[in-house]
């Protein structure tokens, strides 16, 4: 596994289980890991092993967003069976997805910021595996989705759910406070096949697993969803589909959030209000 990353201060990086290095080091013609998701989606981009610079362990790193601005934000709700059935909600027959605004991201180590008690009195966190655009494409078939997808990263997404039960046509309201989508620090690049559909998507708060599943059981596994999206509209790189939770659990000021997904990656992030 490959990933790509950048400093705390914007320094593009790419990584192994080696450590990071500067992503000049390993693809000098490339300046910003924007610049390195074509590559990444078409298996070309250089390893670790291949750098003038010597690997730098994570720990030893502070990590920014991976990406300086990522491109749309999508969410699909309701895409594991049984987190549908958890909220009385009939199985949808097309990926349910809805956006978020740009304003809505924050960095891989939070903080989560609740709204006031006056806008919402009950906020959800949910673990999710989130796939991100290495290039830009319409009318994708789902066994070429592969060659447009330049990895993929764990989020934490988030919903005042007091808002939604208000009255379904509140969803954007519920989905979109600041700081109500955590990405990841790093994009895991894959550099061969990968069963996804065998890895579990986990939900944790203080410590403690509050909903797992495998990506086997969602409604609609990635390579759909993105194919379903790009028989919509273009796509391009950066932009983002987190693809659905196992299960939420609510949040309160002083927790600490988990999201893990298996051999992707886990961020963590504090909630204050």
């Amino acid at each position: 596994m490959k990933y790509l990353a950048r400093t705390a201060t914007g320094n593009p990086l790419l990584g192994d289980e080696t450590g990071y290095v500067p992503l000049g080091a390993v693809e000098p013609d490339l300046e910003t890991v924007r610049d390195a998701l074509p590559r990444a989606a078409a298996g070309r981009l250089g390893s670790v092993a291949s750098a003038t610079a010597d690997p730098v362990p994570a720990a030893d790193l502070s990590f920014g967003a991976p990406l300086a601005s990522f491109g749309k934000l999508w969410g699909i709700g309701l895409n594991y069976a049984e987190h549908a059935g958890d909220l009385d909600e009939e199985r949808p027959t097309e990926p349910a997805s809805f956006m978020k605004p740009s304003s809505a991201l924050t960095g891989p180590d939070g903080p989560i910021r609740l709204p006031p008690r006056s806008q919402s009195e009950r906020v959800t966190a949910e673990a999710e595996l989130a796939v991100v655009m290495g290039r830009t494409c319409r009318g994708v078939d789902e066994g070429e989705v592969s060659d447009v997808i330049a990895g993929f990263l764990p989020v934490i997404d988030m919903t005042a759910e007091d808002v939604l039960q208000q009255n379904p046509r509140f969803l954007t309201r519920a989905k979109s406070y600041d700081t109500f989508l955590v990405p990841g620090a790093a994009i895991a690049v894959l550099e061969g096949p990968l069963d996804l559909d065998g890895l579990s998507v986990r939900t944790e708060v203080n410590g403690e697993v509050r909903a797992e599943n495998e990506i086997r059981n969602m409604l609609f596994p990635p390579a759909e969803i993105v194919s379903f999206h790009a028989d919509a509209m273009t796509l391009e790189l950066g932009d983002l589909f987190s693809t659905g939770t196992p299960g939420a659990a609510p949040i309160a000021p002083g927790d600490e959030v988990r999201a893990v997904v298996e051999s992707i990656g886990s961020v963590t992030a504090p909630v204050t209000r």
